[in-house]
């Protein structure tokens, strides 16, 4: 069953300012009413009584006699037979009153206005201050059906990242939902502007990824992202396997034509189901979360001339050497505990997130992201 509305959970789920300005507007549709009923009463009850050639009021009388007693308007337009005490008496307590409703409702509109304004600015540069710390982060572009799993993955294996989009409200609902995995930080605009792209630090990022909806956006960022960084790393998404040429050209490291990888994904389920339900064991089952990841081996780990035995990958970080990629740029499939390690080779290693992460520090120096740290 779907959940029932609650008028007191929703207006206990906004923020303080919010909650302010809401009562407020009630507390002022409510003394228009009550005042409206005030009249109305008066009219009925009390006029034909006390004057009974008079014509009781209308509501729409009442209303309007209300709104320009509230709005202090004026116009020298009042009921007739206003001149009667009783009456007089209860329009100045509707007067008394009024002074109260709309000092405060002013008060809390301009609170509303005034501190989301100030809140709004405040978020955004402790956001950006949150941009300005990392360092070999990787940029996404676009957070799309195909972006948001790029963001999840990433922060699953515990990347520095940080979102571009046009969409605010796209990017506070991602925040929300990928909260269980740490603190999304996102910048909103336009990631095609250069301006955009140096907000986000690209000069110092270690990689940019091209999700955006069009081939042709994703082309034109390609070229910017690689003119403002020739040594970022760059993967680009593209529907058309024939603008995936032009995406090279541009400066792409490497694409990923979306239809082309969802046909093999078809073949696959179709001849080989339990290698893909294996692979889908290791990306989606949270108790045996593991992944297969590649770790270079540079001088700043101490691991060149260490024999693979020796390194204790496996007793130590449980991790699962599965190939090598040397320097002459071939492949050791399965390599035994006497392979000697160099530098600039390339570890393909299975194993949980965590673990990897901290093999990728020490081996790489690219940081890795606490998922508590806000």
């Amino acid at each position: 069953m779907p959940p029932r509305f609650s008028l007191s959970h929703f207006f206990h789920k906004q923020p303080p300012v919010s909650r302010q300005l809401v009562k407020a507007v009630l507390i002022m549709i409510g003394f228009i009413l009550l005042g409206t009923l005030g009249y109305y009463l008066l009219g009925q009850l009390y006029l034909p009584v006390a004057r009974p050639e008079a014509t009781p009021w209308s509501i729409l009388d009442c209303v309007y006699m209300v709104l320009i007693t509230i709005t202090t308007a004026g116009f020298g337009e009042i009921l007739p037979y206003m001149d009667m005490p009783v009456i007089r008496l209860y329009t100045l307590l509707i007067l008394f009153i009024t002074i109260g409703v709309t000092v405060y409702f002013a008060s809390s509109m301009t609170t509303f206005l005034v501190e989301g304004a100030f809140s709004h600015i405040s978020k955004r540069r402790k956001m950006q201050k949150k941009i300005d710390s990392l360092e070999k982060h990787i940029i996404v572009c676009g957070l799309g059906n195909t972006g948001i799993h790029v963001v999840k993955e990433l922060m699953v294996t515990r990347w520095p990242v940080m979102v571009i989009d046009r969409d605010e409200e796209s990017l506070k609902k991602s925040s929300i939902e990928l909260s269980n995995l740490g603190h999304l930080i996102w910048l909103q605009g336009d990631a095609l502007e250069d301006r955009v792209l140096e907000q986000a630090g690209i000069s110092r990022a270690y990689g940019v990824v091209c999700a955006l909806p069009t081939d042709k956006d994703n082309v034109f960022l390609t070229l910017t992202a690689r003119q403002m960084n020739p040594r970022v790393r760059i993967v680009s998404r593209a529907i058309d396997l024939h603008t995936a040429g032009r995406m090279k050209i541009a400066g792409a490291d490497s694409v990923v034509t979306t239809n082309f990888i969802g046909g093999m994904r078809l073949a696959s389920e179709m001849v080989r189901p339990h290698v893909t339900q294996f692979l889908d064991l290791m990306l989606r089952d949270k108790e045996k979360n593991l992944r297969v990841e590649e770790l270079i081996v540079t001088p700043a780990s101490g691991l060149h001339g260490v024999r693979l035995g020796e390194a204790k990958l496996r007793e130590e970080r449980h991790l699962l050497v599965l190939a090598i990629k040397t320097t002459d740029g071939g492949y050791e499939y399965g390599p035994g505990a006497d392979f000697v390690l160099e530098n600039g080779v390339v570890l393909l290693v299975m194993g949980d997130p965590d673990s990897v992460a901290r093999l990728r520090v020490r081996l790489t120096g690219v940081p890795v992201t606490d998922p508590l740290s806000s």
